[in-house]
């Protein structure tokens, strides 16, 4: 196997824990526009980027007009936790930014969320500087699923798809890096591993801490 020269990071519910933030700002958001079933649409569009998903809820609400103001009030609603309360990091974070960092690893983002958002998160949370390198949803023509936003953060670093690692949390994203040829470690938030995450993910670990522990012991 080639040498894993870098971890490609998933932001949210892997780095930062917006998802919670985001499913309890989508129900309120639901209940206002008589949406039903919201868990299950907001699943589906967990790891998708802004434009993706707006045109996945045209698939449940009446018309494009109507999937955009959805979309538009759910992030009115985030905008308000996050400038009320800020936004937590996921746990062992800095712990394992510090000991990839300390063994030699580079280290990316590849987020799905727009740049307006990911750098002041990343900022606020004290982790940006960790970064060489942040791809953004708004970058690339195809959100995950598709490989495009993995293939962009590999190629932002000068390395080939063999020579990083993605880290994710939802199915979306470990589809993503599978389909880019990037081995995924994938530490599940909101939505548990299942037999295709089992079979695509290299490795999956209950949190972050276990993730940077294989890595820095170089078993693989």
């Amino acid at each position: 196997m080639e040498k894993i020269k870098a971890l490609l990071f998933d932001m949210d519910g892997v780095l930062l824990d917006t998802e919670s933030v985001c499913k309890v700002c989508w129900a309120r958001a639901a209940g206002e526009y008589k949406l039903k079933n919201i868990d299950e649409i907001f699943l589906q569009c967990v790891g998708r980027s802004r434009a993706d998903t707006t045109r996945l809820l045209e698939k449940y609400l009446p018309g494009a007009e109507s999937a955009a103001a959805f979309r538009e009030r759910t992030s009115e609603l985030f905008d308000v936790v996050w400038k009320e309360q800020g936004l937590g990091k996921m746990p062992f974070v800095s712990e394992c930014l510090d000991s990839l960092k300390k063994n030699g690893f580079r280290l990316a983002v590849a987020s799905s969320t727009r740049k307006v958002r990911v750098f002041p998160q990343l900022k606020e949370a004290g982790i940006f500087d960790y970064f060489e390198s942040i791809t953004t949803g708004d970058m690339v023509t195809h959100s995950k699923p598709d490989p495009e936003i993995y293939l962009k953060a590999a190629s932002s670093l000068g390395l080939s798809p063999s020579e990083c690692v993605a880290i994710e949390d939802s199915p979306n994203g470990v589809r993503s890096a599978f389909n880019a040829g990037i081995k995924c470690i994938m530490v599940p938030d909101l939505i548990p591993a299942d037999d295709e995450m089992r079979e695509k993910a290299w490795k999956i670990f209950k949190n972050l801490k276990e993730a940077a522990d294989f890595l820095t012991k170089g078993a693989w």
